[in-house]
Order: structure tokens, then C-alpha cells, then sequence
């Protein structure tokens, strides 16, 4: 899946650079993929799980 108009960014944590890469700058769709390979797969989540996702992350 392709989303137009994506800006990805990958966290400032990622050390080597080969991470994952969050699009989160359009509306109703967070999307999440590899930094090797932009062109490949795209994981689409909504907002609110993403968040809820990230919030428990951050727990652990």
C-alpha cells in the first residue's frame, strides 16, 4: 500500500538507522514500515491504536 502523501520518520532511538519508519501526518491512518525497504509493505493502523500501541510500549 502506498500512502500519498506519507512523510516518513524514523525515531531519533534508531541508532543504525534500520529501524521502522512512522507516517503518522495523515488523517485516520498511521502508517508503519521497514527503513530498508520504502518501497515494500506498508502496516496501516488508526490513530487511536497506534497510540494505545505506543503508550504501552512505553510502559515496558
Amino acid at each position: 500500500m502506498e500512502l500519498i502523501g506519507a512523510t516518513w520518520r524514523k525515531s531519533t532511538r534508531s541508532g543504525n538507522g534500520e529501524c521502522v519508519e512512522v507516517a503518522d501526518n495523515l488523517p485516520g491512518v498511521v502508517g508503519v514500515r521497514d527503513s530498508k525497504d520504502p518501497t515494500g509493505p506498508v502496516l496501516t493502523f488508526e490513530p487511536h491504536t497506534w497510540r494505545a500501541f505506543i503508550a504501552f510500549a512505553k510502559q515496558h
